[in-house]
């Protein structure tokens, strides 16, 4: 049996990464991200890498009709799903006193509304992927922050945003785990992709944790049976108090 999976923001960073991974394993995927002709390129790689088929999808997470798309688009040509890796995601930072009430809508669609559209929608289909492997189940693995876990100066939206989001996958364990389909968010401390450049003159990227250690963190979840549910895991960077990113 072929397995499915959808990869929002699969065009670079984490969620490349991930599709990477999943690619070597079999995995047919549908992959997600704004820029279409850069899908389209990694679409090609993912071929390449080992996946049997690779549908992009092109779309804004902000959009609620692109997303609604993009479920109904993986259900047409790939059918039930095996996992659902929630990895786009926005974040600037910016005080309380001070965030533009604009850049708080965009960050709370994209971190927030995609993520639970996503699974309300995907439900059916992780539903099946779970009945046709029991003894696995069906994974949802979202891409959370160290700083919805601990408080960080300037990150209070962004870090709202992955806090909420690590309370809707509990809630989604404790109302679909009996039902083969559990979740976990992956709560990291920086890691070294375009999305952390912004602070390097204050982290160096060598400094940071490499994509690759979420990506073995992501595969070993996808590896447990169905019995066992790991709500939340927290990666912190070398070197730090582990409270902050």
């Amino acid at each position: 049996m072929v397995h499915t999976a959808l990869v929002t923001g699969a065009s670079r960073g984490i969620g490349l990464g991930i599709a990477h991974r999943l690619a070597s394993l079999g995995y047919s995927l549908t992959v997600t991200a704004r820029d279409a002709e850069r899908l389209d390129v990694v679409a090609a790689e993912l071929r390449a890498a080992g996946a049997p088929e690779v549908v992009p999808v092109a779309g804004d997470m902000a959009d609620e009709d692109a997303v609604r798309r993009l479920t109904q688009v993986h259900e047409d040509r790939l059918g039930p799903m095996k996992a659902l890796i929630l990895n786009a995601g926005v974040g600037t930072a910016g005080t309380v006193a001070e965030y533009p009430m604009k850049r708080f809508d965009k960050t709370l669609d994209v971190n927030l509304r995609a993520p639970f559209q996503l699974l309300q929608q995907c439900l059916p289909l992780l539903r099946k992927g779970a009945e046709a492997d029991p003894g696995r189940g069906a994974k949802v693995i979202a891409l959370a922050s160290i700083a919805g876990v601990y408080a960080e100066h300037g990150l209070a939206v962004y870090g709202a945003t992955k806090a909420a989001l690590i309370s809707l996958v509990q809630t989604l364990n404790a109302e679909e785990s009996g039902n083969g389909v559990s979740a976990t968010t992956i709560a990291p401390g920086y890691v070294d992709t375009d999305m952390s450049a912004w602070i390097h003159d204050r982290i160096p990227a060598e400094q940071m944790l490499e994509v690759n250690d979420i990506v073995e963190v992501a595969e070993s979840l996808l590896r447990l049976s169905s019995r066992a549910v790991v709500p939340n895991i927290v990666m912190t960077r070398a070197g730090t108090d582990g409270l902050h990113a």
